[in-house]
Formats: structure tokens, C-alpha cells, sequence
């Protein structure tokens, strides 16, 4: 027989997200930018353009650009980070690319976290970010019906970004 648990059980500690949240990223220089938390992608996704796959230390890196406002080329921002791996991906209207997967830290809700982030166009897509399962699994939770929980940039920075 199997004597009951007295103890109490550990309650795992999330932070609510909402649907869209606005991030930072502290090792680009990034202080806002849109993003779509989305529970049905895997892997984390940002808009990347003229990628170059680089060599630093012997290592291989890749060298490329962010755009950091929707609708807009403004405030571009050049990153280079490590290739972890080359990877398909498959997008929810089933096409398959490949795409270079980096470490990149995020901030969402006042934490920063690590994420492996594939880079890809995203030119014509509503959110020029995607944050995915594996980076949400750090300890978010995703409230379908709210948005902007973190807060949001001051309206003079905001008006910055059509999408608003």
C-alpha cells in the first residue's frame, strides 16, 4: 500500500503572456520589437535579411540584418551569432526552407531568456517575430485573450511602427 503525499506539491512558477507581446533584444542593441507568441510553432522564428555566413575564431557564424519596426526598413540593426545548426522548417501552409538556427537572448515580460531562433524572411508577415514552444517552455504561459501585458514603448516610439 502506498502511503499519501503530505508534503505540498511544487507549484511551477509561469509569467501570463499575451497573444503578442513587446520584446527586447539586449545583445542586439533591440529595445522593442513586436512579437506573436505562438503556441502552435515549434521553434522561434525572427525576420532576417542579407544573411552572410561568416567564420569567427573558426567557428561558424552568420552576419545579418533586423528590421526592428513592422511595415518598415527604419532603425535596421546589424547582428552576428553563432550557426547552431542549419535546419528545414516547415511553416503552417506546409512549405519547407532552410534556415539557419542561432542562440539569441530575449527579453519578454521583464526576463530574459535563451532561444534558438531560425532566421527567415518575414518581410510580408504581421509580426517581424515569432516566439515558439521551445522558447515559451521557459516558463511563460500564453493568454489567448490578452495582449500587451509586458506594457508597451512610449506612444512617441510606438507611432514608429505602422503595425501598431
Amino acid at each position: 500500500m502506498t502511503e499519501p503525499d503530505t508534503g505540498t506539491p511544487s507549484t511551477p512558477s509561469y509569467t501570463v503572456a499575451g497573444w503578442r507581446e513587446w520584446v527586447a533584444l539586449p545583445g542586439c542593441g533591440v529595445t522593442w520589437l513586436k512579437a506573436k507568441l505562438d503556441t502552435g510553432a515549434r521553434s522561434s522564428a525572427i525576420h532576417a535579411f542579407d544573411l552572410t555566413e561568416i567564420e569567427k575564431d573558426g567557428e561558424r557564424w552568420v552576419r545579418f540584418g533586423v528590421h526592428p519596426w513592422q511595415g518598415s526598413d527604419e532603425d535596421a540593426v546589424v547582428v552576428e551569432r553563432p550557426v547552431l545548426d542549419v535546419r528545414e522548417v516547415r511553416s503552417s501552409s506546409g512549405h519547407a526552407d532552410e534556415r539557419f538556427v542561432v542562440p539569441m537572448d530575449v527579453t519578454l515580460m521583464g526576463r530574459t531568456i535563451t532561444t534558438e531562433m531560425t532566421l527567415s524572411r518575414r518581410d510580408e508577415m504581421g509580426f517581424r517575430m515569432l516566439i515558439g514552444r521551445e522558447g515559451l517552455r521557459q516558463g511563460y504561459v500564453v493568454d489567448p485573450a490578452s495582449s500587451y501585458l509586458g506594457g508597451r514603448p512610449p506612444l512617441s516610439t510606438r507611432r514608429r511602427n505602422r503595425g501598431r
